[in-house]
């Protein structure tokens, strides 16, 4: 009878613990047989069923109040989108939900989702049950170890990469993880790590990333005042003249049936656009330049290239077959188009910092066959 009574105990304090009564009986069941064994003396190792390990204290636990106190690097944005970055796994629907049952609360009151945190606010979070995330980027492959490579400066609120052609800057559609999501797994410890700018897939060079809330709005602050300066590297078709300095067509946002995106010259529905060009070296039928975008439109860069009859070189949405064919006959296989440098002041120091990223393999050798032809 003893053995029984400490067999509902058991169930009892498992049913206490997960709500699922298929887990629960999971222990109960081989729990059952043991004893059952025990009693008859049927002890035959054969016929045995063994018992499952009950699992750790700390794998049982229920979720317990979370509290937050707000800090000046959090302070200004919005609680849900803070409790997005905050609560990872959880679902957008179900924070909306519990903000709106007053399951999280600021200063002991509810609160709406456009709440915008502020100081020493104080959350308290109803205790949530995370779902474990499947699908973590892992260190050990090759494209995101060689990120710590990339790097081109790091101090305790920013870092500059020079991002890989063919790496998105974050996941999405069709993209597992992108480069914030591979810096995310490279540095676990870091509170925050967030993009501070963006730039195409196949386009390489820097890219900044902001540790600190702080330092992120105050490099967006700088990018609306246009107080940063971005200069790409392109190779284009045909001889670009010294005289063209300046494009200024407005550009549309078009999105295909097949959810591909393009954009094109739409000098009436168009939005504002503006990029300043400079030759840095002729070639036989192509041209390397240097690029301004004094707005910042997707793709600007390349569709003004295009527009002006000097498509970058391997560009698959804008540009020439012929001359693509060309590039790839002395060994280019990319777009070339690469953030070579970066411009700003430093959010902290207040003093002007300059990053400059040096052309991949790919690029310089490409660059290399081209100058040897002109000889």
């Amino acid at each position: 009878m003893t053995a029984f009574c400490l067999l509902r105990f058991a169930k009892s304090f498992l049913n206490s613990c997960y709500s699922d009564t298929f887990a629960c009986n999971l222990f109960i069941i081989p729990l059952y047989c043991r004893i059952w064994h025990s009693n008859t003396g049927f002890n035959s190792p054969k016929s045995e069923i063994n018992c499952v390990k009950l699992p750790a204290m700390n794998e049982i636990t229920k979720p317990q109040v979370r509290f937050i106190t707000i800090d000046s690097e959090d302070a200004g944005q919005r609680i849900d989108n803070f409790l997005l970055k905050t609560l990872k796994g959880v679902p957008k629907s179900m924070i909306y939900r519990l903000l709106r049952k007053g399951e999280i609360r600021v200063n002991k009151k509810r609160t709406k989702p456009e709440y915008k945190l502020v100081d020493e606010d104080v959350l308290r979070i109803a205790p949530i049950r995370v779902s474990e995330k499947t699908n973590e980027v892992s260190t050990s492959l090759n494209v995101v170890a060689s990120l710590e490579s990339q790097i081109l400066y790091e101090d305790e609120i920013l870092i500059i990469i020079n991002k890989p052609s063919g790496m998105a800057v974050h996941g999405g559609s069709g993209v597992s993880f992108g480069v914030i999501e591979a810096l995310r797994a490279l540095r676990p410890k870091e509170r925050m790590l967030e993009l501070v700018h963006r730039l195409d897939r196949d386009t390489s060079g820097c890219l900044v990333i902001a540790k600190k809330r702080s330092a992120l709005r105050n490099l967006h602050e700088q990018l609306r005042n246009k107080k940063v300066q971005k200069f790409y590297h392109a190779l284009v078709k045909g001889r670009w003249s010294p005289k063209l300095t300046r494009v200024t067509e407005s550009l549309k946002k078009n999105d295909l049936k097949s959810g591909e995106r393009v954009v094109v010259v739409d000098n009436i529905n168009g939005k504002e656009s503006e990029t300043r060009y400079k030759v840095i070296q002729h070639y036989n039928n192509a041209t390397l330049v240097r690029a301004f975008p004094v707005t910042g439109r997707t793709h600007q860069i390349r569709v003004h290239c295009q527009v002006k009859g000097h498509p970058i070189a391997c560009d698959p949405k804008y540009g020439n077959e012929d001359f693509d064919g060309n590039m790839k006959d002395i060994g280019l296989n990319r777009l070339f188009l690469h953030a070579a440098s970066i411009e700003f002041t430093h959010p902290r120091t207040e003093q002007k910092l300059k990053i400059e990223a040096p052309l991949d393999k790919n690029l310089s050798k490409a660059l290399t066959q081209l100058t040897v032809a002109n000889n």
